[in-house]
C-alpha cells in the first residue's frame, strides 16, 4: 500500500522488489503494526517526505538477501524493523555514541519506504533479531509502542513487586505484557471508556 502524494488516498500498487546495496539487507516482510504516526506519515505531516511514499515502521519478518559487507545477518532470520532506521556511524552524534540521533537516519514510512509492503531493503544497522518464541504479529508493535514502554520502564525505579501504570493510547498500552515478561512488575489497568457517568 502505498500514497501517492501527502493527503491522497492509499492506493493498492505493485512495485519491483528492491535490491540491497553495500551494508543493506531485504527484508521479506511477515506482519506490519500499525501506528499513529503513519497517519502523519500519509497527510505529509514530517518535513523532508517525498512521495510515493509507502507508509509502516512496526516490521517483522525474515533476511531475505544480503548486500555486500553484512555481518552478523543471514538469509532466513528474523529480524524486526522499527522507527530507528539505522546509523550511518560517521556523523558527530554516532562518533558521541548518540546512534539514536543519528544525522542520516531514515525512518521507516517516513523518509524511507516502509512496512505495508512485501519487502523492504534496510540498512543492516536498523535490524532487530526476533527470537522464535514471538510471532511476526507479536513482534511487530513491540518495534515501537513496545520500545516506548519498554524504556520508560528500564529508566524507572520499578523493581520487582512494584505496580506500574503505563499511560498512553493506542498500541503503548497493547504490548504491556510482552515487555514486562517475568520481570516480576504487576500492571494496572484504566480506560476512561470504562468509567460509569
Amino acid at each position: 500500500m502505498q500514497v501517492p502524494e501527502a493527503g491522497a488516498d492509499w492506493e493498492l500498487t505493485s512495485r519491483e522488489i528492491p535490491e540491497p546495496g553495500r551494508g543493506e539487507v531485504r527484508v521479506r516482510i511477515e506482519a506490519c503494526g500499525v501506528c499513529h504516526s503513519d497517519f502523519f506519515a500519509k497527510e505529509g505531516g514530517f518535513p523532508g517526505m517525498t512521495w510515493p511514499l509507502i507508509p509502516g515502521h512496526e516490521i517483522a519478518g525474515v533476511v531475505d538477501a544480503l548486500g555486500d559487507d553484512v555481518r552478523p545477518w543471514r538469509v532466513g532470520q528474523r529480524v524486526g524493523v522499527g522507527w530507528f532506521g539505522g546509523n550511518c556511524g560517521w556523523c558527530d552524534p554516532c562518533r558521541l555514541g548518540d546512534l539514536m540521533g543519528c544525522e542520516n537516519t531514515a525512518v521507516p514510512g517516513i523518509w524511507r519506504d516502509g512496512g505495508y509492503a512485501e519487502y523492504i531493503v534496510v540498512p543492516q544497522s536498523a535490524l532487530a533479531a526476533i527470537p522464535d518464541a514471538l510471532s511476526a504479529e507479536e513482534a511487530a508493535p513491540l518495534l515501537c509502542a513496545g520500545l516506548t514502554t519498554f524504556n520508560a520502564l528500564r529508566h524507572s525505579n520499578a523493581r520487582p513487586g512494584d505496580r506500574v501504570a503505563i499511560l498512553g493510547i493506542g498500541g503503548t498500552w497493547a504490548p504491556r505484557s510482552t515487555v514486562r515478561g517475568e520481570d516480576g512488575l504487576r500492571d494496572c489497568r484504566h480506560r476512561s471508556r470504562d468509567r460509569k457517568g
